[in-house]
Order: structure tokens, then C-alpha cells, then sequence
């Protein structure tokens, strides 16, 4: 592939040619340490072995409207994979995906989740949209009427990247959501920074007040889940618990190994643990 290419030719052609992947982060039930589900990442592989950077590449496929295409496909493989975990595992397992704000506000949105629901055979409750604050608040009615479509369907909504998106208390009281995810940022220093300390704990309380449930967003130490946990934040992700990773390495977290011939080569070479 022609690094000299326009951007939105080398998206469409890394779509085509299978070179984008989907890569999974547990999604932990603080109480009891168990994982509950996981977010679903868009990673691009280049041939130099290297990723793109999510943010470079996610920006410039928003900005040349080819997030809608690319989103629908991280959609329907992602719920293609949790149907087949549900099914492996027996039990509910909640898969989140992204929606940018293209694909938010995209005429199709509706038709393309029924669709990629029926076809991949999933419980829709277990089904999580996360959406970021600012792009829910771009053009808060509009944002509230799709997402009651979306909620009356039975699909989970969180807001994502809480605490960075300006909400105003008066719309978020009528956001349709089930779930407030604290941003990274907020997480990153508690409990050393009393502010950070202070703003967690009055998210906390706020959604609960509001009938919410709270997840927090980079955790990566004992220290921070210990006060989350305190605090009553029922759900978290973050290096503490892992890494976003393949889904052949993502089931031998869930203590169910693939078969050795399924598993790529980095993964068979350990043994299959991670």
C-alpha cells in the first residue's frame, strides 16, 4: 500500500484489504474482580510492525467521513465475537463500542444496529454504545431523540470521557443513559491529588443520585481501585486489569484457551497465557 495516497484512499484500502483489527479491554465489576465484559478498539497494523496511532488515524477517518464505514465494521465484528463468548461462556457479556459523532448523527445509524444485531445473534442489552460527552452535548436535542431510539431498542448507553465535555446538569438529567464513565485524566492522580479525590467521589454520588451506574477509565493502580471501590464505582478498565489485547489473547483471560491452531504465533510461542 502507497504511503503517497490519500488518507481516505488508505483507509478504504486497509478496510478492504482486512488490515484493520479489533483489539479488547476487560471491563472489571470492582466488587468482585471479575471481568464483566470488554471495549472494543480499532487498531491498525503497519508494515513496519507498528500500530497507528487510534487518535491520528480515528481523527482523520472522522474528518473524511469514512468513520461510518469503519465504524460499522468495528460494530459487526466486535458483536460477532461477543455472541460467540456469550455462547462459550453462558452468560452476558457486555461488549461496548464506540460511536463517533458521524456515526452518531448518521440517517442510517438505526437501520445498521438492527441489522449488525440480528446478524451476529446477540442479546441486545448486552450491547453498550459509549458516547463522549462533547459529541452528545454538539447538539444536545438532537443527541437526546437518537438516544432514546437507541435505549427504547434495549441497547445500553454510556457517557463516555465524563468531566471534559462541559455538560450542562439540565440535559444531562434527560440523557437517556445507563452509565457515566469518569475520564482517565480525573483517575490518573487520586488518591494522591485532594481536587481529583474530591471531583471522583461527587461524579460518584451524582450518578447515583441521577439512578446511574459509574465506570472508571485508566486505572492502573491497587490504590485507585481500592477508593473507587469505596466510593461505590462498580465498574473500571485500565492496566491494573489489562491491557486491550486480540481476542485470542482476550479468552485466555476469560480461562478459556482457544484452540493452539486458532491462536497467532506471539501467543502459541508462550504457551498461551499472558
Amino acid at each position: 500500500m502507497s504511503y503517497r495516497l490519500p488518507i481516505h484512499q488508505r483507509l478504504a484500502n486497509a478496510l478492504n484489504y482486512g488490515e484493520f483489527r479489533i483489539y479488547y479491554q476487560p471491563v472489571i465489576e470492582l466488587a468482585t474482580g471479575k471481568i464483566i465484559g470488554a471495549e472494543a478498539l480499532c487498531r491498525w497494523p503497519q508494515r513496519d510492525s507498528t500500530f497507528a496511532p487510534p487518535e491520528t488515524f480515528i481523527t482523520q477517518a472522522e474528518t473524511t467521513g469514512f468513520i461510518v464505514p469503519l465504524g460499522e465494521w468495528v460494530m459487526r465484528t466486535a458483536l460477532e465475537q461477543a455472541s460467540r463468548w456469550q455462547k462459550l461462556l453462558d452468560v452476558d457479556f457486555q461488549i461496548a463500542v464506540n460511536l463517533s459523532g458521524r456515526q452518531f448523527m448518521h440517517p442510517n445509524l438505526h437501520k445498521s444496529v438492527e441489522e449488525t444485531v440480528r446478524t451476529a445473534s446477540l442479546r441486545k442489552h448486552t450491547l453498550e454504545f459509549e458516547i463522549t460527552e462533547s459529541v452528545a452535548m454538539h447538539n444536545a436535542e438532537d443527541s437526546i431523540g437518537i438516544m432514546r431510539q437507541l435505549k427504547g431498542e434495549g441497547l445500553g448507553l454510556a457517557l463516555d470521557d465524563f468531566g471534559t465535555g462541559y455538560s450542562s446538569l439540565s440535559y444531562l438529567k434527560r440523557f437517556p443513559i445507563d452509565k457515566l464513565k469518569i475520564d482517565k485524566s480525573f483517575v490518573r492522580d487520586i488518591p494522591a491529588d485532594a481536587n481529583d479525590l474530591a471531583i471522583v467521589e461527587a461524579i460518584i454520588a451524582m450518578a447515583h443520585a441521577l439512578g446511574l451506574s459509574v465506570q472508571a477509565e485508566g486505572v492502573e493502580t491497587q490504590a485507585q481501585a481500592d477508593f473507587l471501590t469505596e466510593c461505590g464505582c462498580e465498574y473500571a478498565q485500565g492496566y491494573l486489569f489489562g491491557r486491550a489485547v486480540p481476542p485470542e489473547e482476550f479468552q485466555v483471560l476469560l480461562g478459556h484457551a482457544p484452540p493452539r491452531s486458532e491462536m497467532p504465533e506471539p501467543l502459541r510461542a508462550q504457551g498461551g497465557s499472558r
